[in-house]
């Protein structure tokens, strides 16, 4: 079974009630704009990874937060992995549903992997030259 993190911590997976809205699912091949007008009705919305080396969700998470303004969940789902947790969060992404058979408290370990980034992110929108510098 799949293990849900959120927060930085493992959390029990739960489907939203139907008063928080719907949960939208956006597949690497759809346009973040195309949705952008529903985003303020939605429980949560979850961008699915069907490989390991497909990386346009990134780039969807980083359109949802910086271009459409998205506050709520953003989770990945599908092929997420230990050592894409880091980068999936400097995109926006606050929840991973991790693959079936990756160990949970190992995964949590690599959001401690690196001290210190370089370039912006929807994480820290100030490169490190500039956080430095202030």
């Amino acid at each position: 079974m799949a293990t849900l993190i959120k927060g930085r911590r493992i959390v029990p997976p739960s489907a939203p009630s139907p008063d928080e809205g719907e949960v939208l699912r956006l597949e690497p091949t759809d346009d973040p704009a195309s949705v952008a007008g529903r985003l303020d009705r939605v429980a949560r919305v979850e961008v699915n990874f069907p490989k390991f080396g497909d990386g346009r969700g990134y780039s969807i998470a980083r359109l949802l937060r910086e271009r459409h303004g998205y506050k709520g969940e953003l989770r990945a789902v599908g092929e997420v992995v230990r050592d894409h947790l880091l980068y999936m969060e400097s995109c926006g992404f606050d929840a991973f549903l991790l693959r079936d058979g990756e160990d949970a408290e190992d995964a949590l370990g690599g959001f401690q992997d690196f001290s210190e980034a370089y370039s912006a992110s929807v994480a820290r929108p100030q490169p490190l030259f500039r956080r430095r510098g202030a």
